[in-house]
């Protein structure tokens, strides 16, 4: 069981923020930040809710400068539940930041989904008061949540005073850096009384004028102690008083209902909530049904790693099943980079989705398709976009949120110097690749021709259309090329001393874009008719793009220098830096950007990356795919000439992304396995451990926690779903010589993947469909339901 269990004893007010985000308890429809109820958002302690898809735009004024930003709107705060001894309104509220409280601890129980908290008070006139919390949010009935608290007087009877409250006064607070950013995101708010015990609270968003609605059900087993309303401005109340008998405890429960008018299905979303708190089963059976959906999620992301390893990796999906569940798949909602647990980049989408739903695409496509298409649903805009910037087709915004425009920040703040600075990071068209490359390997790895015939062809005509046009030929190279624009890496935005952000021949958008449009050929080319037609007429497609998508697509530019792939034409130029001294003088240099910009000096002297950039190009390709595609291009891509690419970077780079050492782990696990789990060891230990330096407490790094799960799934083993098959070439790992896990695949429910050294496992389910083929170093071998073949690893 303790594989299951996360506790944290104690209290510690300075790891109250990364607690609250490890702690964070959802659904996929919403989530809740494990705050203590006691307590209101400040310095220490940050009690967050947030939907999926609901977001809100306003405009502040920074440095001079009219700013507009759309957050994901921090929702009214239905944890509220206080008490005190019942001795008048000069008694204190306990909490846990007074001199009363003598324990406490949290215990997080992945597998049921709920968070329990113990704790234990101490007045002044030395009356103890034990307490017993247990939440959830739930995950059959994605609009409910639940709190249960157990009071126990030792020693002593007598009364105790109980507040319970929906807060509408809240704001979006929660990240330091954006303290000088408008963050009132509600209005109009009202509360009222449904029932004697049932209290409702609705408001609304300023400009996006989504409607919210809550309704708490207060019930006490104790007949004689009913809550009576109280409501104040902006906060919908009840208080109680509840007698206590020494040694016997006495239970309250709050059950939450929320609607937003986004949902399907209903009217008004104030009235929605009371009808469904009001028609809410008691606790216990509540909890019985919120575990059962549980039971059933862990048996479809099925997952055996053993050691700690395995027991960070289901911390990770039990993240990234609150945020991205079954539920999800009926909403319009994107993949946020920071999950449900926080305000970190505003909530927003990037391309994080690259990291996730490869994942996901093995487990619940359901989820996969709905968020393609989020991205589908935004196809227009993102033509719009290209079409504002003189170009065709589609270019996907670097940041998204409701609508698909462009939601990257003109400034971003540099706290450590305090200096507001351009962000150039709009010029990540390679978020375009991002999506066509999910599209495919969603598409192959659920047979979903339905959707690659419709959605998923048009993004990607229109992606590689955008490509196409964007590169431009350079006479004296005889090759096309695509200027101004900024990858993966981040930290450089322009060539020193430039006047213009933007750098040429990024590899890995030209590689990405040449991979595209390949893509894209294939997939037009195989459209059945009257599909193809359909997508010619609907485009404006013609033959003529498809020549030149064809000839760009063998001819774009690759840079290198000194042997190795240049991350940009240029980047063999610039001056090293002298990564020792800056070691010693800061010790973490994760964020060197913002410590040479402290220093009045710029990152884009040197040749010094945040995260993985070339390096990214072993992370999506396989070893022979990457040299095919190096072949396509007129490039010889050769063992060797990547292994020195590779330690040339590892050199170079500070990893000041969360992904940069899953990316680095993954690769060196192919080129110099004996230095890899030094890169997954940080990749898992990233959030538990908030390697980033506070970072955690403003939000959960979902795409490093999926990438991990997929650095089991398919980096180690080299899965692949290609042409109709499961192809192999697994990789030996000394840390991680035994692990299983099982994934969805063309309808096949539970196909079992087992590795021992030495050997692997393939069993398929008796599901009555096809047999499944499985290639394995240039072997074939076919499955047949209901049966398991055991495969013998060449060399081991």
């Amino acid at each position: 069981m303790p594989k299951w269990i996360w506790t944290h004893e104690g209290y510690d007010p300075g790891q109250e923020r990364l607690r609250e985000a490890l702690c964070t308890l959802g659904n996929g429809y919403f989530a809740t930040r494990g705050a203590a109820p006691e307590c209101t958002a400040d310095t220490i302690h940050y009690p967050g809710t947030y939907a999926a898809g609901c977001y809100n735009r306003l405009i502040s004024t920074v440095a001079g400068r009219q700013v507009e930003n759309e957050d994901m709107v921090n929702l009214p705060n239905w944890l509220p539940l206080r008490f005190r001894m019942d001795g008048g309104e000069d008694e204190p509220w306990f909490t846990p930041d007074s001199t009363a409280l003598r324990d406490h601890s949290l215990r997080l129980d992945l597998r049921a989904g709920t968070l329990q908290r113990t704790l234990r008070y101490v007045a002044e006139d030395g009356r103890e008061l034990s307490v017993r919390q247990l939440r959830l949010v739930h995950m059959a009935d994605p609009h409910l949540a639940v709190l249960r608290t157990e009071f126990t007087a030792e020693g002593w009877d007598g009364e105790i005073e109980v507040e319970a409250a929906i807060d509408g006064a809240v704001t979006n607070s929660g990240v330091a850096r954006y303290q000088q950013l408008e963050g009132r995101h509600l209005i109009h708010v009202s509360a009222g009384d449904a029932a004697s015990d049932t209290v409702w609270l609705r408001c609304r968003t300023t400009t996006s004028d989504i409607r919210i609605g809550m309704a708490a059900r207060t019930t006490v087993d104790d007949p004689e102690a009913q809550p009576q309303p109280a409501h104040e401005p902006l906060r919908a109340v009840q208080i109680l008083r509840l007698p206590l008998a020494s040694g016997q405890p006495r239970t309250v429960d709050k059950t939450v209902a929320l609607h937003t008018s986004r949902d399907a299905a209903i009217s008004d979303p104030m009235h929605a909530a009371v009808d469904r708190v009001l028609r809410a089963q008691g606790f216990e059976d509540l909890l019985q049904s919120h575990r059962a959906a549980w039971r059933q999620l862990w048996r479809r992301a099925e997952l055996e790693v053993p050691g700690e390893a395995g027991r960070i990796l289901r911390l990770h999906l039990f993240h990234v099943l609150q945020t991205l569940s079954p539920h999800t798949a009926d909403l319009d909602a994107g993949v946020p980079a920071r999950g449900l647990h926080g305000e970190a980049y505003r909530g927003h989408i990037f391309w994080d989705e690259l990291f996730v739903l490869p994942y996901l695409n093995l487990h619940f496509p359901e989820v996969s398709r709905a968020l393609l298409h989020y991205r589908y649903r935004r196809l227009e805009m993102a033509c719009r976009l290209a079409r504002d910037a003189g170009r065709q087709g589609a270019c996907y915004p670097w940041q998204s949120g409701s609508d698909g425009r462009e939601e990257t920040q003109q400034l971003h703040l540099n706290p450590r110097s305090g200096h507001w600075l351009p962000d150039h990071s709009r010029l990540q068209h390679h978020v375009g690749s991002a999506i066509a490359y999910n599209v495919w390997q969603y598409c192959e790895a659920s047979g979903d021709e339905d959707f690659l015939h419709t959605a998923g062809a048009e993004m990607l005509t229109q992606i590689a259309r955008f490509w196409a046009d964007i590169a431009t030929y350079d006479e004296d190279l005889g090759r096309y090329r695509i200027r101004g624009v900024v990858g993966p890496d981040e930290y450089h935005e322009a060539y020193p001393d430039a006047w213009e952000p933007g750098l040429d021949d990024n590899a890995y958008t030209n590689v990405t874009a040449a991979w595209v449009l390949a893509r894209a050929l294939d997939v037009v080319r195989d459209l059945p008719e009257p599909r193809r037609g359909e997508l010619f007429e609907r485009t404006g497609l013609d033959t003529g793009e498809l020549t030149r998508w064809e000839e760009v697509s063998h001819r774009l530019v690759v840079p290198f220098h000194a042997g190795v792939i240049s991350q940009f034409d240029g980047f063999g130029n610039l001056a090293e830096l002298d990564w020792d001294t800056y070691r010693a003088r800061y010790g973490d240099i994760r964020r060197l950007d913002r410590i040479l910009e402290a220093e009045g000096d710029t990152v884009n002297r040197y040749q010094a990356s945040k995260q993985a950039d070339v390096l990214m190009l072993g992370y999506l390709f396989s070893p022979a795919e990457l040299a095919g595609l190096f072949a396509r291009l007129g490039y010889e891509l050769d063992d060797e000439t990547w292994r020195r690419t590779v330690d040339y970077y590892l050199q170079r780079t500070s990893h000041g992304s969360t992904l940069s050492g899953l990316v680095h782990g993954w690769v060196l696990a192919r080129v110099r396995r004996e230095d890899a789990w030094t890169y997954v060891r940080e990749a898992l230990e990233g959030d538990i451990a908030d390697l980033h330096g506070g970072t955690t407490g403003e939000g959960v790094h979902l795409g490093a926690m999926a990438g991990t799960l997929d650095l089991v799934q398919r980096g180690l083993t080299g899965l692949e779903t290609r042409n109709g098959a499961l192809w192999l070439d697994p990789v030996p790992s000394p840390q991680l010589s035994e692990y299983g896990f099982s994934i969805r695949y063309h309808g096949h429910w539970g196909v079992q993947v087992r590795m021992r050294p030495g050997e692997l496992q393939i069993g398929v389910p008796d599901s009555g469909r096809s047999s499944i083929e499985v290639r394995l170093h240039g072997k074939s071998v076919s499955v047949e339901p209901g049966e398991s073949t055991l495969l013998t690893l060449p060399g081991e």
